[in-house]
């Protein structure tokens, strides 16, 4: 029997916190840089990537899209509305509901996003053929609809 340590769950596991660690340096960056932005803090570009996806979302929509609980996504939005990203507003057909929208600010970070994110996967998968890419993305997408269907 293989220990933990030597399971593909504990590499994915330690890939991830690598990945996300170096996310978080790629968006410090950002504000270092003198992009005119304020920091992003990581996890709140996958708000921007749903909404450059789509505007309008609502807040129980995005919670959804990420897997995370509706208060995370609310704190997450009430620091980025701080930050000049985006907006929320009532909507129009139910008042409890609240969408959200891109603040030109929030629009203008996704070119440099998408840069740091590109630069990432390139350092994180140096040395695979296009081929070897392929196949990882295959197989992590197969790994979480494996863990989505239980």
């Amino acid at each position: 029997m293989q220990s933990v340590q030597e399971s593909a769950g504990y590499a994915l596991a330690q890939a991830c916190k690598a990945h996300r660690q170096s996310i978080d340096t790629a968006l410090k960056e950002l504000a270092r840089d003198g992009c005119g932005h304020g920091e992003l803090h990581v996890g709140q570009e996958m708000i921007l990537l749903h909404l450059w996806g789509a505007e309008g979302q609502t807040q129980t929509q995005l919670a959804e899209r990420l897997g995370v609980e509706p208060p995370t996504v609310t704190k997450m939005l009430q620091r980025m509305e701080a930050a000049g990203l985006l907006h929320r507003c009532g909507d129009a057909g139910d008042a409890r509901v609240s969408r959200v929208h891109l603040t030109e600010q929030g629009r203008a970070l996704e070119p440099l996003v998408e840069r740091s994110w590109a630069a990432v996967e390139e350092r994180a998968t140096a040395g695979m053929t296009a081929e070897e890419r392929l196949l990882l993305r295959r197989l992590l997408l197969q790994v979480r609809a494996n863990l989505a269907a239980q």
